[in-house]
């Protein structure tokens, strides 16, 4: 990624609601702007689970992360980053594996100029940043290259992320990126699934100004870990993945940790 914040921050739109900002908001952040505010507002009012799942989302990339260093995964590509919080990726991973290298991707400036400022990696590992749209993906991986070993296994993460996408697009996108990783390579996604509340709160979500969010029905989820290796305990509700809770509450976005063999 280019090192001119000054140009990065003169694409930054406060008029308009971007993804990112809106997501950031649900988690109690102070990087938004009103108008991300209003819509994140909108959408909860029509769906209030929606800042348990921006919760759980997080939660759900801290548990995947730290089980796949313990299985000796080194290298992610985090696509579709958002705003910096607690436990990013490059956090989980080097504190786990020091050297562990990892790839941040985004499109939204606001998000790399705190990307640069404040996603640091530890003196051993490496951490880098992608200015790409997750479905330019030759793009985005042959960037990704130049700090990761394609030699080697990958753990790609699309996180909360493909709703940007119709789900015929989505598939294709994210089968595309694990057919550029080598064996080995684990995918990490998560998805929110089609339920009459998560549809009201699609509504709401394109009552903003904004590109529309589109929620899956669950086998559009699984479609794109065709041919991959489930990891236990499969695929479902995020908040059921490995949890660290004796009875996690469900939430309407599902997922699943994926191998490629």
């Amino acid at each position: 990624m280019a090192s001119d914040d000054n140009g990065l921050r003169e694409r930054i739109r406060s008029d308009i609601p971007h993804s990112a900002r809106v997501w950031n908001a649900w988690l109690g952040g102070k990087d938004n702007y009103p108008v991300d505010r209003e819509l994140a507002d909108a959408v909860s009012a029509a769906y209030p689970q929606i800042v348990d799942i921006a919760q759980a989302s997080r939660a759900f990339q801290a548990r995947a992360v730290r089980h796949l260093t313990s299985l000796g995964v080194r290298q992610f590509l985090d696509v579709g980053t958002g705003l910096p919080v607690a436990n990013s990726t490059h956090e989980v991973a080097q504190a786990a594996i020091p050297d562990a290298r990892i790839v941040y991707v985004d499109n939204d400036p606001i998000v790399l100029v705190h990307a640069a400022a404040l996603l640091t990696s530890s003196p051993e590992g490496r951490t880098a940043y992608v200015d790409a749209d997750l479905s330019d993906v030759d793009t985005v991986v042959d960037e990704a290259t130049e700090t990761l070993d394609l030699s080697q296994p990958v753990a790609v993460l699309l996180l909360s992320t493909l709703g940007h996408l119709t789900p015929a697009e989505g598939i294709k996108v994210v089968q595309r990126y694990m057919a550029r990783m080598p064996s080995g390579s684990h995918l990490v996604l998560c998805d929110t699934v089609k339920t009459p509340e998560t549809l009201a709160a699609q509504e709401a979500y394109d009552s903003g100004d904004n590109p529309p969010y589109l929620v899956r029905e669950p086998d559009e989820i699984t479609a794109c870990a065709e041919g991959l290796e489930l990891l236990d305990p499969g695929f479902g509700s995020i908040a059921h993945w490995r949890p660290t809770d004796d009875a996690p509450t469900p939430v309407d976005q599902w997922g699943l940790v994926a191998r490629k063999p």
